[in-house]
């Protein structure tokens, strides 16, 4: 492809990224840290790409061979690489979930001592992060939670029976990355709601611990009391 089809393309992904990282957008893909990187990434390259097109469109004498052919010209099928960067500016893929949930085994690593659980803030219902409640549950035996009120927010995904679970996507780094961490509902918990939905639990600490099918990792539950539908959260990560 020629330069002015690369200068193109430069311009449209900065202007993608630009539109990610100025907006919420970019919470699909990466940690909310990385705004900074990707607005730095997206101006160089809409840069890169104006003082590309202004050198190329430059008035400046045609070259020719001995027999007075212009050599300039490339393939025109160069153009074709446009097509997924318009994609990226007209189509935002949704946030990793129900999907890649059932894919992968549930992420949980123990912490070192039981000082790692502080006690909960005071007030009921507590909310407690998906990860929190799972690694209080199985690695700390619950200490933290009994006798409190927890509420617990995420998405449904189906657990190996059919029966609904609570799961949210735990980054490092990007959405490359990302694995869930699974959380089982006994009691009066969501049935019958659809994968993907977000909800929010209230509940309290249950010792029930089951297994994930996937990788066989430790999943606790919770005995649900009462729960809600909600809105997709603007962070929908862990």
């Amino acid at each position: 492809m020629n330069r002015q089809a690369q200068a193109v393309i430069m311009l449209l992904f900065g202007g993608a990224i630009l539109k990610a990282g100025v907006g919420d957008l970019y919470l699909r893909y990466v940690k909310e840290g990385l705004r900074p990187f990707l607005i730095g990434a997206g101006l160089l390259l809409v840069a890169a790409g104006i003082m590309t097109l202004w050198y190329e469109l430059r008035p400046r004498p045609a070259v020719t061979d001995e027999h007075g052919h212009d050599h300039h010209h490339e393939p025109r099928v160069g153009w074709l690489l446009i097509l997924p960067v318009l994609g990226l500016l007209l189509i935002a893929p949704p946030a990793l979930g129900s999907y890649a949930a059932g894919q992968a085994g549930s992420v949980l690593t123990a912490q070192s001592s039981a000082s790692d659980y502080p006690p909960l803030p005071a007030g009921d219902p507590v909310d407690v992060g998906l990860l929190d409640y799972a690694s209080r549950a199985v690695f700390d035996h619950g200490r933290s939670l009994t006798g409190r009120t927890l509420r617990l927010t995420g998405f449904v995904t189906p657990g190996p029976g059919g029966e609904p679970m609570l799961a949210r996507m735990v980054l490092s780094c990007c959405a490359a990355d990302g694995r869930p961490i699974k959380v089982g509902l006994t009691g009066d918990g969501p049935a019958g709601v659809a994968p993907d939905t977000w909800v929010q639990v209230v509940g309290a600490y249950s010792d029930r611990i089951g297994k994930d099918p996937v990788n066989d990792a430790d999943v606790p539950y919770l005995r649900v009391t009462s729960w809600q539908e909600i809105a997709a959260p603007k962070q929908q990560y862990e």
